[in-house]
């Protein structure tokens, strides 16, 4: 995956531990769904890789979720998530869960890499991907 397209999506469906007392989709599963679709982008990007090379820690510093309708049990939806832009500290994402074709949740969320000497600069990690698809690998501590 490169850095100029960084989307991942996942096709998931409602389990049964997926559920609170309503009998819909948990609010805070939503959230542990979200955490899978930014591990996915680790992973497809080779940032998890730097990550434990660097000992980079991702750290989620807002989130926010709006709920449009429940999901079921059983039921299949798929999630989205974009890295929509980056300034000097934060990166910043978007969420969307879609089922049956229409949108059940929106959310964004803010996020830092921590590394030993504090908050890692966006540019100096997009340019350490690169760099590692390029097969240039300039990682600087």
């Amino acid at each position: 995956m490169r850095v100029d397209a960084l989307t991942s999506t996942l096709e998931q469906r409602v389990l049964l531990n997926d559920l609170d007392l309503n009998l819909h989709m948990n609010n805070g599963r939503f959230l542990t769904v979200c955490d899978l679709s930014r591990v996915d982008l680790f992973i497809r990007t080779g940032l998890l890789a730097l990550m434990l090379k660097q000992k980079w820690a991702p750290i989620i510093v807002r989130h926010t979720m709006d709920y449009k309708k429940p999901l079921r049990p059983f039921q299949k939806y798929t999630v989205s998530m974009s890295i929509t832009r980056w300034d000097e500290k934060y990166f910043y994402a978007t969420h969307q869960f879609l089922s049956r074709g229409k949108v059940v949740a929106e959310g964004e969320s803010t996020a830092v890499l921590l590394g030993r000497e504090g908050v890692v600069p966006p540019a100096k990690v997009i340019e350490a991907v690169t760099a590692r698809q390029n097969g240039t690998a300039v990682e600087r501590r």
